[in-house]
Parts: C-alpha cells; structure tokens; sequence
C-alpha cells in the first residue's frame, strides 16, 4: 500500500465533514479531526463551498450582534 491510499483511507466524508466543521463553532475540533477535514477540503470543492459559507453565516452574525 503506498502513502496515497494510507492517507485517502483517513479521509472523511462529505457527511461528516461537514458536521466538523458546524460543530467547530460549539467545541475545538481536535488536531487529528482538523487534519482529516483539512485533506478532505483539499479535494472536495462542494465542502469547501460549505466551509466559505459558514465563514459567511460567521461574519454576518458577529456583525449583527454588534
């Protein structure tokens, strides 16, 4: 098994990256989950549109409670 295939098997899915990343607004993600979501987002465009979104909804809300 080469270094490829050992680290797509660390991959997370789509479904639980995105849990990941909403919850990391309620509790710090772990070092081991940031890295799996960070791969996961370096190959799928859908939860990186997800994760701008959030950081949207972030900014939004921060600028309306002021």
């Amino acid at each position: 098994m080469n270094v490829f295939h050992r680290a797509v098997g660390h991959l997370v899915s789509c479904k639980d990256a995105s849990r990941l990343l909403s919850q990391a607004e309620e509790r710090p993600m772990s070092a081991w989950e940031r890295m799996r979501v960070r791969w996961h987002l370096a190959v799928c465009v859908m939860c990186r549109a997800f994760d701008r979104q959030l950081a949207f909804m972030r900014e939004a809300m921060r600028r309306y409670r002021s």
